[in-house]
């Protein structure tokens, strides 16, 4: 195990919600996750108090933040403040993301 380079087996792994799993790793105040979605799978709407910052990195998907939303596709970037509600919806295909949170959210640890 390294300090510095974490391999998969050392991620932490959730299913968030059905057909959403996330795989973790965590620094000392930020969080890292991969978000893998099923096609037509949601994330359903909540909001917590971290910030997070994201990039899709396949597939598409419509994000409602707070009162907007957006169909993202690769390279599209998205930005969470903390407390506002959002929810995801995956479209035809898997989507798979990356978010960044801060501080870390303990309940993906």
């Amino acid at each position: 195990m390294s300090m510095y380079f974490p391999c998969s087996d050392e991620m932490s792994r959730h299913a968030i919600f059905p057909g959403v799993e996330i795989q973790t790793c965590a620094a000392e105040q930020m969080m890292l996750s991969v978000v893998d979605l099923a096609p037509h799978s949601v994330v359903e709407e909540h909001a917590h108090p971290h910030e997070q910052v994201g990039m899709v990195l396949q597939g598409k998907a419509i994000f409602f933040i707070g009162g907007e939303q957006k169909t993202l596709q690769v390279g599209d970037l998205y930005r969470i403040p903390g407390n506002v509600r959002h929810r995801v919806v995956a479209l035809d295909e898997p989507v798979r993301a990356l978010d960044i949170f801060h501080p870390i959210r303990d309940d993906y640890r």
